[in-house]
This record gives structure tokens, C-alpha cells and sequence, in this order.
């Protein structure tokens, strides 16, 4: 939990990169929690799923309401996201994948889930969401993929593609 949670705070230390971790201090961390409302919501998300993880009863829905009464964060809370996930701003995103990589950069207002069947989709590494994005059903999205503001994802999406438009359509490669 401690790892996924200092390679969530590495993507705050400097704009559009990923920090080494040996930048992540503790001093480091306390300035950025009071800076950057989205990173207590992964704080409270990466506790949780410790949590979670080890059993403790009636906590997943604690923590689920907790993340969208404080954050306005719907994320699925028993989801396997890798470390180095950066939501810009939470408020109004729903977020339940299968499964997320790491370094996962969504902006504001993006919906991740099922769309007819009960399928979510499948996240590779460093995939990039636009604001207004809607990813569902049971696709995968391939790593280092660039999804556009307000596209609408809905087939598989290859590795390093980038898509856009509704439904989106691949435009670069």
C-alpha cells in the first residue's frame, strides 16, 4: 500500500512526469496532501484498499462513501490499480475497471465501467484519459494509449493508439 501510494504522490512532484522515488520524503508528502485534494482521495483509496484487503469489516462501503461524499469520487474500491495514478480532478468521475496499470493519467469527469453486459474494461500502463472520456464494457485498452476529451470507447484500443471522436476511432498510431 505504502509503494502504490508513494508512486501515486511521484506523478504530483512535477507536472506531466513521473518523480523518482527517492524525491518522495515524508516532508515532501505532508506539503502535497495540503496542496492537492486528488491525492487525499488516493490516500484514502490505497488505506482502503489495505483494508480491505485485510478483511476489516463493513469498510468497503465506509470508504466508498467517503470518496464521493468528500471527493465526489465514484471509484471502485476493491479495483487493482497500479501505483502512479493521477485523477487531475476527481469530482464526477466514475472510475470501475477490471483492472488499471500504472501511471494512469484521467482528467475530469470520465467514466470507466460496464456499458450492456456486467464487463469492465481493462487498463494498460501509462494510458492517458481525457476529460468528458467514457470507456465501457469489457474492452481493453492497450498501454501508453491517448483517449481523447469526450470520446466514447467502446472497442479495444491497441497499444500506443490514439483515439477520439463517438464512437472513438483510432486517428494515430
Amino acid at each position: 500500500m505504502l509503494k502504490l501510494f508513494k508512486e501515486d504522490a511521484a506523478r504530483w512532484i512535477v507536472p506531466q512526469q513521473v518523480a523518482p522515488l527517492s524525491e518522495v520524503t515524508l516532508k515532501r508528502v505532508l506539503k502535497l496532501l495540503y496542496l492537492y485534494i486528488p491525492l487525499r482521495a488516493m490516500l484514502a483509496f490505497r488505506i482502503g484498499t489495505w483494508l480491505i484487503a485485510k478483511r476489516v469489516p463493513f469498510f468497503k462501503g465506509i470508504l466508498y462513501r467517503h470518496l464521493f461524499h468528500h471527493y465526489g469520487l465514484e471509484l471502485a474500491v476493491d479495483t487493482e490499480i497500479g501505483g502512479g495514478f493521477y485523477i487531475a480532478h476527481p469530482a464526477g468521475s466514475v472510475i470501475s475497471p477490471k483492472r488499471m496499470g500504472k501511471n494512469c493519467t484521467i482528467v475530469h469527469n470520465v467514466t470507466i465501467g460496464m456499458r450492456n453486459e456486467w464487463e469492465f474494461p481493462e487498463i494498460g500502463d501509462n494510458v492517458f484519459i481525457g476529460a468528458g472520456a467514457r470507456v465501457l464494457g469489457g474492452i481493453r485498452i492497450g498501454d501508453n494509449a491517448v483517449i481523447g476529451a469526450n470520446a466514447v470507447v467502446i472497442h479495444d484500443v491497441p497499444d500506443g493508439a490514439t483515439v477520439v471522436g463517438i464512437p472513438a476511432k483510432v486517428i494515430k498510431m
